[in-house]
């Protein structure tokens, strides 16, 4: 039987050839703004979830020792011919981010732009990134959620599944809670593009409870 994961892996293996037009307007306005600014903070072993065709490896600074991982070998495929053609060195593995390979305590940082609205179960792949997370590590996060205007929001609900269906994301997550309810604590968080694009910065909590920035815990969203 096929799972959720299945799914996602061959909606995005059948879009890998033009995903990076289909996404070109985004990055052209903004998003490499947004990428370039949040990748420069990155340091030593850094491990990017759903590194998709390698978009944000122009931005990496060049002593990082990169680790990129994708659901869909298509989409990696793409990102191998851009690191090479950058002249970039890293590692990239099919895996799935709910279920990382990696042993606890892996990398300093994790990375993550627009991956989370596509997770099947967005709080077990944010768990996993906490566990390979070492103590004082950073989670780096972009990513679009739900509206919090109540008519944009309901509407996005409405569209949700049809998106899903034709090209993968999610477009009503409640990202910035299921970080939290991951057991993170946000240390930094923008608002951007109506506050529905954010850009996070995250640290694993020594216990778990919720982050400074969040209120209550609310029931993680998943699509």
């Amino acid at each position: 039987m096929k799972t959720e994961t299945d799914r996602t892996r061959r909606r995005f293996d059948r879009i890998a050839w033009m995903y990076d037009a289909m996404e070109s307007p985004m990055e052209m306005i903004s998003a490499r703004t947004w990428r370039r600014e949040l990748l420069s903070r990155v340091h030593g072993r850094v491990l990017e979830v759903g590194i998709g065709t390698g978009k944000n490896l122009p931005y990496y600074p060049r002593d990082v020792d990169l680790t990129g991982i994708d659901i869909s070998p298509r989409m990696l495929a793409r990102a191998k011919r851009r690191a090479e053609s950058l002249g970039i060195s890293c590692r990239l593995i099919v895996m799935d981010a709910e279920r990382m390979t990696f042993p606890d305590a892996a990398f300093d940082v994790v990375v993550s732009t627009f991956v989370f609205c596509s997770v099947p179960d967005p709080v077990a792949g944010l768990k996993e990134v906490r566990r390979v997370l070492k103590a004082g590590g950073e989670a780096f996060f972009l990513e679009h959620v739900r509206s919090a205007n109540p008519f944009l929001g309901r509407l996005m609900d409405l569209l949700n599944p049809l998106v899903r269906s034709a090209i993968g994301p999610n477009i009503n997550r409640r990202t910035v809670e299921n970080i939290a309810n991951a057991g993170f604590e946000i240390v930094s968080l923008e608002e951007m593009g109506m506050k529905i694009l954010k850009k996070i910065v995250a640290r694993p909590m020594v216990q778990e409870g919720r982050s400074r920035l969040e209120g209550p815990p609310s029931t993680p969203q998943t699509g």
